[in-house]
């Protein structure tokens, strides 16, 4: 990534002025219809507000820290002086959802001192954008705060009413519970922690905690979205609710010992985030998170690629196969070798059927999953050596399976399950990024399933965050691209590190496999949620939706297949997986033909509609071809998208290729019904689909051809 010619940069305008410690004047920054209104009260307390359009978003919210060895880090400040800077540049992402990204703020610093000695420093940082603001905390260099422990950090985010909220409970451990819509007032996790068994891992103490990105929206029609960005160093902020004040305050998760963070001057936190505006697809085209990341030092990103992929994975997930390739650790025969069960996936004649499916489609990869010894003794036991990432299992012949690949065009994914065993696989880090690149393998797929060792730590606390930043730098290192399971959720360090191109750290399309699913408003609440900080490796494009596993033959998809082939645009990834069995989409070539077309890298995005837990329609731009594709969803209600063409070129006639829900489908009754329609549009239509309770639709837009122009009728409205 090149940081581009900067238009208007660090137009830096000093403003110093010393105030009393009573002055409880407002100091206030703008910025389109956002306005920033930071105060230092009578007892030295910082605080904040931010309004939207003359309306009030958070009310005065108080700022600052409980440290180990000072529990009043949060108030008797004096105001030494404030400085602002407005910065407008532009800078072009790796890979993303747009080819070019605007960077402009209004940013203001606000230097505190204690009034009593110690007389420590305290800088809050603030960036005001057109979307919404971003702060954080800096402690500079300074002779009385060296090296020093975070017991509480105080921020709070104090809202104006009882907001419908899209929440998850704020565990240490997982995001992959189901989202709930509920009034402030009425959010209690217990319940819902409880009864989600299906988790492996759940940790969460306080039932009025939720977790980051959460969305609101205010009865006045405000859409809120409150997280963070730049996640290092530092644990993920969740959020305690005061259900009667309709008050947020920050909550970290700590480490083995209590404790919550620790740091050493100079440094600084994390981003606190606040994305708000009267339309809800603004907040889907944010990039403010993305852009309180730091820029990639990374020189050479040319390795980094984006992807479609394929693999035995569903096999697993749908009892066809499995990852391990004995029953029992210690089944083994007279001379110690492991007795194969005879439903090990990850054999070399099965991988060499997906191969052999990507390189007659177009796909860039295959993904192994269960290749290598460990799988027998892997889960639930709190192991700190499970797996060798450099051994496979005797059928699995890693030498051939990279020549045949080779032969074929194809790309072969690694994939290292460290059953949460951290310290285990930083031990083997270079061996096994080594013998990735020495097998030809440019990208990883880490896993997390299970509880943390060291022992007493948090998927989402300091020591994990650090974790899972040292696997980037050091993929990086070795021109890995990574994408993590069960990491916490991202904050936009993409920015930096191009290479970590996904994450799942959320409810995936698996659920539908080895769970009771996720309701259809699950993938448009999504967006809002879990993807504002960065991809997800979602899964999606299964075509065979009912009777698909094994185990729970009763079981089903939650969407329409038309909606599958809608979440490829919808459920941005630069990783997409078709994630179904390649005979299942032989069985359906023409709907499959949408998958094989669909690219994972974008010039442009357009987001057409969006209500949070109702629908969303999305357009985007191929990378470098004047191609559109346009994935529109619903929850479980049907309903028509209405989507219009005004982003296309004016005067140029294009093809629309509809894969849409048919007459009579249903997420739940009829899912596999869909239908393929072709006419000629230009910029003047409106598209009007008609999308099945459950169900989406997905449109491929191309210029048309002189044989185009022949053969389709034009585009009317129906």
């Amino acid at each position: 990534m090149i940081l581009k010619k900067i238009s208007c940069y660090i137009l830096l305008v000093i403003l110093v002025s010393r105030v009393s410690a009573q002055s409880v004047n407002p100091v206030q920054v703008s910025i389109g219809k956002v306005k920033l209104d930071f105060v230092l009260d009578a007892n030295g307390t910082p605080a904040y507000a931010v309004q939207y359009n003359q309306q009030q978003v958070i009310t005065p919210s108080r700022l600052g820290f409980s440290l180990t060895d000072d529990s009043t880090f949060y108030k008797g400040f004096e105001l030494l002086h404030t400085s602002r800077r407005a910065v407008n540049e532009s800078w072009q992402p790796v890979w993303g959802e747009v080819n070019t990204i605007r960077n402009q703020y209004e940013e203001l610093t606000v230097v505190l001192r204690q009034r009593k000695a110690p007389n420590r420093l305290l800088n809050i940082v603030f960036r005001v954008f057109e979307e919404g603001v971003g702060f954080r905390y800096e402690f500079p260099l300074q002779p009385n705060l060296k090296y020093f422990i975070v017991a509480d950090e105080l921020t709070q985010f104090n809202l104006t009413g009882d907001h419908k909220t899209f929440w998850i409970p704020g565990d240490y451990d997982t995001n992959e519970y189901l989202y709930t819509t509920s009034p402030l007032s009425t959010i209690d996790n217990t319940s819902i922690v409880k009864s989600s068994t299906d988790i492996a891992v759940r940790t969460a103490p306080d039932r009025y905690a939720v977790q980051t990105p959460l969305m609101m929206k205010s009865k006045e029609g405000l859409y809120i979205n409150i997280h963070e960005a730049a996640l290092i160093n530092y644990p993920a902020m969740q959020l305690h609710v005061d259900r009667a004040r309709f008050s947020l305050s920050s909550s970290l998760v700590p480490d083995a010992t209590g404790n919550k963070a620790y740091l050493h001057a100079p440094g600084n936190t994390p981003w606190r985030t606040i994305i708000v505006s009267d339309k809800a697809a603004d907040v889907l085209a944010s990039k403010m998170i993305l852009n309180l990341n730091e820029p990639t030092t990374l020189t050479n990103t040319s390795w980094i690629k984006p992807m479609k992929f394929v693999g035995v994975w569903w096999e697993m997930q749908t009892a066809k196969a499995t990852w391990n390739y004995s029953n029992f650790p210690d089944s083994t025969d007279a001379n110690g070798k492991l007795i194969p069960n005879g439903t090990h996936g990850a054999n070399t004649a099965n991988v060499k059927k997906y191969i052999d499916f990507a390189a007659a489609n177009g796909i860039g990869g295959v993904l192994v999953e269960g290749w290598n010894t460990g799988w027998e003794d892997w889960f639930g036991n709190w192991k700190e050596n499970v797996f060798s990432f450099t051994t496979p299992y005797p059928d699995f012949d890693v030498r051939e399976i990279t020549r045949y690949a080779a032969s074929k065009g194809v790309t072969m994914i690694m994939h290292n399950e460290t059953s949460g065993s951290a310290t285990d696989y930083e031990r083997q880090l270079d061996t096994a990024y080594r013998f990735m690149s020495l097998m030809g393998y440019t990208s990883v797929k880490t896993g997390y399933v299970g509880k943390i060792i060291p022992r007493g730590e948090h998927h989402d606390g300091q020591w994990m965050v650090n974790h899972y930043d040292r696997v980037a730098r050091k993929a990086a290192e070795h021109q890995v691209a990574i994408d993590v399971h069960e990491p916490m959720r991202p904050t936009g360090q993409h920015r930096t590190w191009p290479n970590w191109m996904a994450s799942e750290a959320g409810r995936g399309n698996e659920y539908n496999a080895f769970s009771i699913g996720s309701p259809p408003e699950h993938e448009t609440i999504l967006p809002f949620t879990r993807l504002m900080g960065g991809p997800m490796d979602y899964t999606p494009g299964i075509f065979k939706m009912k009777g698909y596993t094994g185990y729970a033959p009763e079981r089903q998809m939650h969407t329409t297949l038309a909606k599958q082939l809608a979440l490829y645009v919808t459920m941005y990834s630069p990783l997409q997986m078709a994630a179904d069995l390649p005979e299942n989409y032989a069985a359906k070539p023409d709907a499959f033909q949408f998958i094989r077309d669909v690219p994972v890298d974008w010039d442009d995005t357009k987001i057409i509609e969006a209500e949070p837990g109702d629908y969303i329609s999305i357009a985007r731009k191929e990378k470098g071809k004047p191609n559109w594709f346009i994935g529109t969803i619903t929850d479980e209600n049907n309903r028509t998208a209405v989507l219009p063409l005004s982003f296309l070129d004016k005067g140029q006639q294009y093809v629309a290729v509809i894969y849409g829900d048919a007459p009579g489908a249903d997420w739940k009754s009829n899912p596999e019904a869909y239908r393929i329609e072709t006419f000629l549009v230009d910029s003047n239509n409106t598209l009007r689909l008609k999308l099945a309770a459950g169900g989406g639709a997905a449109v491929q837009v191309k210029p048309a051809s002189p044989t185009d122009l022949k053969q389709f009728k034009k585009y009317t409205s129906k």
